[in-house]
Parts: C-alpha cells; structure tokens; sequence
C-alpha cells in the first residue's frame, strides 16, 4: 500500500455561506443546521481516491469580506483551497472573487489548486446566482466548479474528492482515466 499523502486544506468564503455545514458533513456525515459564526476549527480526515490514501487536515476559516485582510496562516502550507459561496447571496459571490484575488497576491501564484463551490443549491426559490456564472467564473480562474448542499452527503464528499484531484493535478499526477491515449 502506498503511504497516505498529507495534503492541507482551506475551506475560504464568505459568512454564513456553509463552510462549516460542508466540512462537518464531509468529516462526520451529518448537517448542522444551527449558524455559529467559526473563529476557525481544524479537522482531519481519511479519505481514499483512485486507490490512494489521502491524510486531510481541513481549516474551517472563520467567514471573511472583501475587507478582511488574508491571514497570513491560510497562505502557509495549504495544498489546495475550497472557496465557498451561497446560490442565494450575490454578496457571497462578490467577495468570494475579491478573495480569490487576495488569495493569489498572498501565494504569489497565478493559479493554486482551488475548487469554486456554490452552496445550498437546495434552496431553489431563493437562489439568485446560476450555475453557469460560477462556471464562468470558475473558468476564468481555471478553477474546478460544483454546486452544493450541505445536507446532502454525497455533495460533500465530492467536494473534497475534487479538490484532491485539483492538487494530483498540480503535483504532475492526474487520475488513470484522464490520461488520454491517442491511437494514430
């Protein structure tokens, strides 16, 4: 077996837009529905893709604005960053690309590993942002994008499985299917 892979995560957003709901219900399976505003929380987690271990240690930051200065702490050490808003906030989404931007001047990179995530896509009568603008927004950062609910398991998971796949990518290291192979 090969030696589980120690890989730093941040989870960045806005407040109150489900970084915590997502990440608890990724380590421990269940949706907390009640809002208490995080200072910050660390939490580990074992998780297997394509075959390889994966050692997570996930930073819940506590919810940020566009005037919130980057900590310094969320620059050091992070493999990949999990930048979160709420479909039903346009707030959310303006800062989320203001910290984007604060993210990039703090690493001094043009692109980290990083997956855009629109959260509480179940609560379609409220939402005012479109998938396809975080798409696009995604995009243009050459970021990976899924929408999200935190009180759906399965979307969790795969938020953090994408991240995983972000950071393999950027280690030289994509997954066996999408190596393509051309028969000439």
């Amino acid at each position: 077996m090969p030696q589980p892979k120690y890989r730093k995560i941040a989870v960045i957003g806005y407040r109150s837009v489900g970084k915590s709901s997502l990440t608890i219900q990724f380590v421990e399976g269940q949706f907390v529905d009640s809002y208490d505003p995080t200072i910050e929380n660390t939490f580990n987690k074992m998780i297997s893709v394509h075959g390889q271990d994966f050692n997570l240690q996930l930073v819940d930051t506590a919810g940020q604005d566009e005037y919130s200065i980057f900590p310094q702490s969320h620059s050091m050490d992070i493999h990949g960053y999990v930048l979160v808003y709420s479909v039903t906030s346009m707030k959310s989404f303006e800062v989320v690309q203001s910290l984007h931007d604060k993210l990039l001047d703090m690493v001094g990179k043009i692109q980290v590993p990083t997956v855009l995530v629109g959260n509480k896509k179940d609560l379609h009568m409220e939402r005012v942002i479109k998938p396809e603008e975080g798409k696009k927004l995604a995009d243009s950062w050459g970021a990976a994008f899924m929408e999200s609910s935190a009180k759906e398991n399965e979307t969790a998971v795969e938020v953090f499985k994408r991240i995983i796949l972000e950071m393999e990518k950027a280690d030289g290291n994509a997954p066996p299917e999408e190596k393509k192979c051309v028969v000439m």
